[in-house]
Parts: C-alpha cells; structure tokens; sequence
C-alpha cells in the first residue's frame, strides 16, 4: 500500500487532487459557517471563505502540487495565482445567483456543483500559468 501511494503522490495531478480536496473542504466548510453565521447572505460568504481558503491553496499549491521553492518569484507566483482565483471567484460570482434565484437550488448545493466545474479551471490555470516555470534551454547546438 505505501507504494501504490508513493506513486500516486509522484503524479501532480494526484497531489493537485489530494491538495484540492483539502482545499475544498476547507473552503467549502467555510462558506457553509459564514452562511450560517451571516444568514443567507451567500455572496458574502462567497467573497469570506474566498479570501481565507485562496491564501491556503498558494501554500499548499506552491510547495506540494506543483513544488516550487524560493523566495524569488513568490510576489509573482501569488499574483498569477489570485488572478486564476479571481477568474473563478467572478465565475462562481455569477452561476451562484442563477442556480439559487432562477433556478431555486439551495446556495449550498449551487456552491458544491459550482466547485466541479472550477476545480477544472483551477488546475489548468495553475499548472500553465500559475507556477509555469520557462523551459531551460537546450545546451549546445546542431
């Protein structure tokens, strides 16, 4: 077993989910707290569980899904993240209120099959934007 799990942890698209669904449970659990605690108000819980749970997955994205280290790019690293989040927060901004008002879903439901479509946004958008790093070039020539 401990094998089988090396390996899969060796993948990035195993750690991204493994690192993801940490993330999304967090954020997740957050916004059903701030719902609670803010009465329905879920854009606002939307914009609360955004500004904690995003700061939590650059630390786990960087070090572990797409292990990047150093201090040099961080400030760059961290804004190309959060424009990827905010891409998905404007998106999520949008589909929350069409499936709770038009469509009359629960605003927790609407946010959990909302997660779906942005955890695929995510991944993409760190894996070739976030974290990219530029090839080395090639030594030597023909």
């Amino acid at each position: 077993m401990p094998a089988l799990l090396d390996r899969l942890l060796a993948d990035e698209r195993a750690r991204f989910i493994v690192i993801g669904g940490i993330n999304t449970v967090v954020a997740y659990g957050l916004f059903a707290a701030f719902e609670a605690a803010f009465g329905g108000r879920y854009l606002l819980s939307l914009l609360l569980s955004y500004l904690i749970a995003t700061m939590l997955a650059f630390v786990l994205h960087r070090r572990f899904t797409f292990a990047v280290t150093g201090r040099a790019r961080i400030v760059v690293d961290l804004l190309r993240f959060e424009s990827v989040y905010v891409v998905m927060l404007a998106a999520n901004a949008v589909l929350l209120p069409v499936l709770v008002e038009l469509a009359g879903w629960s605003s927790l439901a609407a946010q959990a099959a909302i997660v779906v479509v942005t955890t695929i946004m995510s991944y993409l958008g760190h894996k070739f934007f976030s974290f990219r790093r530029p090839r080395p070039r090639a030594r030597g020539g023909v």
